[in-house]
């Protein structure tokens, strides 16, 4: 009988070292904390009013009737990243993290934007998906992942890693590679702790709990993780919301496909250049239209919407120009159309200029109407988004979120303006039904990324 209890505690002793052996390395990653378990320093509310409070060394959300989304935002930016938390879920709720997310005055009145990694205990199961928040919807749900939508569990802890390094955004959940994204809408902002606004019919006080919350900064791709996961590719290219909106690429990032010069059948051999997904208008000695010459869409369209990046150099000089007709103007100089000025007010001479006071600064009305003066205008260097919408003749132009003017094409007002400016030689000028959308090449470097039409 001893011999075999010994023999017995000798197969324990093995078998338990067995099991230490098997157990998973330990982590030397040099994590820092942004929750220190016992307040919220370092965190900030934003957007509703849901309720946010500290219990058991972790962050509490309740929901709250009659408020917008709420958000417990870090007080310090992020731009490249990895982070990590847990979180545990009621099943009726919807939630999401929060990452290079901001909140401008001039943007949806301050509205909190950006990225969001999705929490989504519902039968859909797209935790871990990448939405954007308040701004273009799904671009990278679950849909194709099952793997990935069966790795959440209910009422229970859920860890989140995040990995955001240049223009990828990589997720897991519980370990389980999720989505994959590459996209340059934002390259930094806040971290954020989502309670989602609920319905009158949902049950107030829901939580939502979030635990060792911890982030990387440094030596990123030492630590970085490679997926398996096919990425979605938003540069030059449309989000899942926005290809069920009915938007379209106007310019594939990689060709000429659909672009002409505006007197020429096909695409200026010179003057233009195509690099890294970029369209650049490049530098010349010339002035408007002297160099490779603006560029048109071969098609034409009515009631549009338009949105597009823009970059500009010191002191530069450019344009968007919609319901072109290239007919007109065989002349020197651009083509004919209605333009969104691209300048640099700071240091182009043109700022000062104009039929009407302020009407050539940027993203206004060219030569007619003045955008307002507080738009939200990024300096040289930096890539603003310009949105025109053009319905029912009722027109707007929009800078980086902000509508910045509007007007009603042939409307007596508009045609005041016009009879006083450098277009009253041109009859109907910007009354046509429909027209080219044209980039302009005026003698300096511009460049152009991401756009894309929307026809109703």
């Amino acid at each position: 009988m001893r011999k075999k209890s010994i023999t017995l505690l000798l197969s324990i002793f093995a078998f338990s070292f067995f099991l230490s052996c098997k157990q998973e390395p330990k982590d030397d990653t040099p994590w820092v904390s942004l929750f220190d378990g016992k307040t919220l320093n370092g965190w900030e509310q934003l957007g509703g009013k849901a309720i946010y409070t500290v219990r058991d060394n972790s962050i509490v959300g309740s929901t709250v009737h009659n408020t917008p989304n709420s958000f417990m935002t870090s007080e310090k930016m992020y731009g490249d990243f990895i982070l990590e938390l847990d979180y545990k879920v009621d099943p009726s709720m919807n939630s999401g993290i929060q990452i290079r997310s901001n909140s401008f005055p001039y943007y949806l009145n301050g509205r909190f934007h950006g990225y969001q990694i999705e929490i989504d205990p519902s039968e859909r199961a797209w935790s871990a998906g990448i939405y954007d928040e308040a701004r273009r919807g799904w671009l990278n749900p679950l849909k194709n992942n099952p793997t990935a939508q069966k790795a959440f569990k209910q009422n229970d802890w859920n860890h989140y890693r995040i990995e955001a390094i240049g223009d990828t955004i990589k997720t897991w959940i519980n370990s389980v590679p999720a989505a994959h994204l590459i996209d340059d809408r934002t390259a930094s902002g806040f971290i954020g702790l989502q309670v989602h606004s609920i319905g009158k019919q949902q049950q107030e006080g829901t939580e939502i709990i979030w635990k060792n919350i911890k982030i990387l900064t440094d030596d990123l791709s030492k630590y970085s993780k490679t997926t398996p996961v096919k990425p979605i590719i938003t540069k030059n290219g449309l989000g899942a919301d926005e290809i069920k909106n009915g938007w379209k690429m106007l310019w594939d990032g990689q060709t000429t496909n659909g672009w002409r010069g505006a007197r020429l059948d096909d695409f200026p051999p010179s003057g233009w250049e195509i690099k890294d997904g970029v369209l650049t208008v490049l530098a010349s000695e010339g002035g408007e239209s002297e160099a490779g010459g603006d560029i048109v869409t071969k098609e034409t369209y009515g009631d549009f919407e338009l949105k597009l990046d823009f970059m500009i150099t010191e002191g530069a000089n450019s344009g968007i120009k919609y319901y072109v007709d290239t007919d007109l103007n065989k002349g020197p100089g651009s083509s004919i159309g209605l333009e969104y000025q691209i300048l640099d007010d700071a240091r182009h001479p043109d700022a000062k200029l104009g039929n009407h006071e302020g009407s050539r600064t940027a993203t206004s009305l060219y030569d007619l109407i003045m955008a307002n003066p507080d738009k939200p205008m990024l300096p040289p260097g930096e890539w603003n988004t310009a949105h025109i919408i053009s319905k029912n003749n009722h027109v707007e132009h929009r800078l980086n979120g902000m509508k910045v003017l509007e007007y009603e094409r042939k409307s007596p007002e508009y045609r005041k303006l016009v009879s006083e400016s450098k277009y009253e030689k041109w009859p109907n000028f910007g009354e046509a039904d429909s027209g080219h959308i044209l980039l302009q090449e005026h003698g300096d470097r511009v460049s152009f990324k991401n756009i894309k039409i929307k026809i109703d």
